[in-house]
């Protein structure tokens, strides 16, 4: 017989308030809606409002509790405020989810210090800030999740990894932190590790046909990845079920990285 309540108890995330950047659009976009349809209420941080209101009026409409902050996460200032907000909407997270990202590849001989900059600030930094405004939080409470979108080039470099493979990189470094200092108070932090994903981020590589099909031929699946592909892997990582895994970087990549 199936227990829904078994399953309840390891998935369902009823009563828990998620906040997710970047949650307009690609993989952020496919996270937040299913930490919605698994019972969270969820605060989507972006700066586009029309892909805002977009995402949150779909979430709406199909019965889930959602709200949305407009912000630039690529300054301190503008992050703090955002995390105010968001806590407004449905009170403080349980959950964090850093999607927001940029993806500057210029060559490295070319790579200035506005791109480094731009690049560290919404990459790494704004998950640093929103982590220590909300993971002690979490900590007195007593459960927190705290999950990183990451990058192939957080390990390996490859197609000018320049400044976006290094803020990867310092991006789980700082899971195993955050990790470090709140998982014995039932904060978990992991990081989830894409392969190619045909998202707005990869919009240079997608427009070439070749290049999409050789990286699919990378992968042991035999396709490159879909935002929905991490719907299974957020909500594990979110609930009940993931308490013993924290530190860790799990790859939602069809095999590309073992291939």
């Amino acid at each position: 017989m199936i227990s829904h309540s078994y399953l309840s108890e390891l998935f369902s995330l009823d009563g828990r308030v998620a906040v997710v950047t970047g949650g307009s659009s690609g993989i952020g976009r496919a996270i937040a809606g299913a930490l919605a349809q698994a019972g969270a209420s969820v605060v989507i941080v972006a700066r586009k409002e029309p892909e805002l209101t977009a995402t949150v009026d779909e979430l709406t409409a199909g019965g889930c509790r959602a709200a949305w902050v407009s912000a630039d996460l690529g300054s301190r200032d503008g992050v703090r405020a955002a995390a105010e907000q968001a806590a407004d909407a449905f009170g403080e997270p349980d959950i964090l989810v850093n999607s927001a990202g940029i993806n500057l590849r210029p060559p490295m001989g070319e790579l200035g210090e506005e791109v480094w900059d731009a690049t560290m600030a919404l990459n790494l930094e704004a998950p640093y800030l929103l982590g220590q405004r909300f993971g002690p939080g979490m900590a007195e409470r007593g459960f927190g999740r705290i999950i990183h979108v990451t990058s192939q080039q957080a390990h390996r470099a490859f197609v000018q990894s320049g400044a976006y493979g290094v803020s990867k990189g310092a991006l789980e470094s700082l899971a195993r932190s955050q990790a470090e200092a709140w998982s014995p108070y039932g904060v978990t932090c992991n990081t989830l590790v894409p392969g190619f994903v045909m998202t707005p981020l990869n919009v240079r590589l997608s427009s070439d046909p070749e290049k999409v099909a050789a990286l699919a031929a990378r992968t042991m699946v035999g396709r490159n990845g879909l935002p929905e592909d991490f719907a299974g892997a957020a909500v594990f990582l979110a609930g009940r079920a993931s308490a013993y895994v924290t530190g860790q970087a799990i790859f939602v990549d069809g095999g590309f990285s073992v291939h």
